[in-house]
């Protein structure tokens, strides 16, 4: 039998905890800190099937289709996709489960990647449904396969919560064999399956008794651990916050959950009956303690606590064991923005924008960016798909001459994600506002991943590609022009066309990112003798430009990609193609 210990990251330790479960099915849509657990997943295709879906909706109803079917199946997502997924998921919760159904969250406490730090134990407990909480790499794998069989058991969907800190830290993991989970039979059952009201009235009344049942058997589950030492502070705590309690305060007593809800009544009031003074220790809201609270207990919790960001064990030693630390001041590093990669078509469409002096409703993506100096267009970014829907709201309040001065800008990802029904609301309701699909052919803020109209699976088949132009025909958008994004004088003509006329208009900038390529790139050189120092190169914000003393411009061969937009925007041939590129 197979016991090998290895090291994994969090998110690998979660696909190995998957792949050991019998699991058959996962959908997901990419997002960090989620993404790479359908990348590690990937890697069992012969003995399992794993997609990116359109969006977490789509992903998670995958999910419930092959749990109703009777085999174990998942979905993955961040903590804002599962908004998303809110609709399919509030009600599974009515519905229980056949094969065991275990839906992955990822959260984000100090917003590395995020538009919000929103805590999805409070999402999960309005849905009733129940969460697991692992704090390292080993719990990650471990705590997967806890999940899947207490959902099969208790008939209940699972929300397995994860954070940035767990998905991307490393920890010692012992590899097991794959359980061969027999297919449970499908047997027609439309009083729990379909939710009609009438159904759902008596499924709401099965889910709060069997909650009650979780909630008993939550206070001897083994993934609730009580760790007694020392009497005088007691800390309930759990995930990635327990190692910090560990490491800040070696001595204390810890009540360690690894599940957040329901909560172990019975056994928080024995374990806080036998400290001195309780501390709650969880990042971002205090959803253990309010209802710690609520039971009579005394606790101390977000009063010396941060709603905001990561915890970190010097945080603990500072408001727990009042530690005067004496911690040297940082280093004076230059600050690095993000910034839009050399060579990045967004930056030749935002470039255009700035010179008309058009403002942009954006998205989630890359070209969020397009929001900071020197480029400065993006006015809005909101969620995926907003963009779209917030242009149209802006004309319907102030009218259709208001955004002849906007455009809506988006991903071909994210317009496959949600865009694509927000095109729909302006056609429906006689929009006449401009959208602008930066198609890049990716998914690349997250790393590169396949969607819908790149022709390849997560599992790496070839497969239809949709035609995002014709999808937009399709819906009824007239003006559909496809433009390179770096043919400035073009994409300039076609901006100024489209946003003067008075219906809906659809321009793709189909331009491949730069990065999904590996061959050898073109070169420029800047020659200084030549350079009259007008700036008009530097406009854009390529990273691979800047200014020698004498203001002349130089350019740095090893970011220099060979977009050729310097090329095209220096009027005096100071700028020409060194070397060419790969074909």
């Amino acid at each position: 039998m197979l016991k090998k210990k290895v090291i994994m990251l969090g998110n690998e330790a979660i696909a190995r905890g998957a792949y050991e479960a019998g699991v058959k099915v996962s959908a997901a849509y990419p997002g960090t800190p989620s993404t790479e657990i359908s990348e590690y997943l990937v890697q069992y295709k012969d003995d399992l099937y794993c997609e990116w879906s359109p969006n977490e909706k789509v992903a998670t109803e995958v999910a419930i289709g092959a749990s109703v079917a009777g085999v174990r199946a998942m979905s993955c997502m961040k903590h804002v996709g599962f908004n998303v997924a809110a609709d399919p998921a509030y009600t599974v919760s009515y519905m229980g489960v056949n094969g065991g159904l275990v839906i992955v969250v990822a959260d984000d406490p100090g917003l590395y990647s995020s538009q919000n730090e929103q805590d999805t134990r409070m999402v999960a407990r309005a849905a009733q449904l129940p969460v697991l909480e692992p704090s390292d790499s080993a719990e990650a794998k471990d705590f997967v396969k806890v999940a899947f069989e207490l959902s099969e058991k208790y008939d209940r969907p699972f929300v397995y919560r994860t954070t940035t800190r767990l998905a991307h830290s490393q920890g010692l993991v012992e590899l097991q064999e794959r359980e061969q989970v027999e297919d449970k039979p499908y047997v027609k059952n439309i009083q729990k399956t379909v939710m009609m009201p009438g159904n759902a009235k008596l499924r709401h009344v099965e889910i709060e008794k069997r909650n009650l049942e979780l909630a008993e058997a939550a206070n001897t589950l083994p993934i609730n651990k009580v760790e007694m030492k020392d009497t005088k502070i007691g800390v309930i705590t759990s995930g990635i916050p327990y190692q910090y309690v560990k490491e800040a305060l070696p001595d204390a007593s810890v009540l360690k959950l690894g599940m957040v809800n329901p909560l172990p009544r019975k056994l928080i009031e024995e374990f806080a009956s036998k400290v001195e003074k309780l501390y709650i220790v969880e990042e971002l809201d205090p959803v253990i303690e309010e209802q710690v609270k609520s039971w009579g207990i005394q606790a101390v919790g977000k009063e010396i606590f941060t709603v905001q960001g990561e915890y970190s064990a010097n945080m603990l030693r500072e408001a727990i064991a009042g530690e005067k630390l004496e911690i040297a001041a940082p280093a004076k590093a230059p600050g690095r923005p993000p910034i839009l990669c050399p060579g990045c078509p967004h930056r030749s469409v935002y470039y255009v924008l700035n010179k008309l002096k058009l403002h942009a409703a954006g998205d989630i993506g890359c070209y969020t960016l397009g929001a900071v100096a020197p480029l400065s267009v993006v006015d809005t970014t909101i969620c995926m798909g907003a963009s779209i829907s917030s242009l149209h709201g802006m004309e319907k309040a102030k009218g259709k001459e208001y955004v002849k001065n906007w455009v809506a800008v988006i991903g071909d990802s994210t317009f496959l994600h949600t865009g694509v029904n927000s095109l729909m609301n302006m056609m429906y309701n006689k929009a006449t506002g401009t959208v602008m699909i930066l198609d890049n052919s990716t998914t690349g803020m997250t790393g590169h991943q396949d969607h819908a109209a790149t022709g390849k699976t997560l599992q790496g088949d070839p497969t239809y590609a949709i035609d995002i132009p014709a999808l937009c025909r399709a819906i009824g958008v007239k003006n559909v022009i496809e433009v390179n994004a770096f043919d400035i004088a073009e994409l300039e003509k076609v901006v100024k066309e489209e946003v003067a006329k008075d219906e809906v208009s659809v321009i793709i900038t189909k331009t491949p990112c730069v990065l999904l390529s590996k061959a050898k790139k073109p070169l420029y050189i800047a020659h200084e003798d030549k350079c009259k120092k007008c700036g008009m190169c530097m406009k854009p914000g390529c990273p691979a430009m800047t200014k020698n003393t004498d203001g002349t411009i130089h350019i740095d061969d090893t970011m220099c990609t060979g977009c050729g937009l310097c090329e095209t925007l220096c009027k005096f041939g100071a700028i020409e193609l060194a070397k060419e590129g790969d074909k």
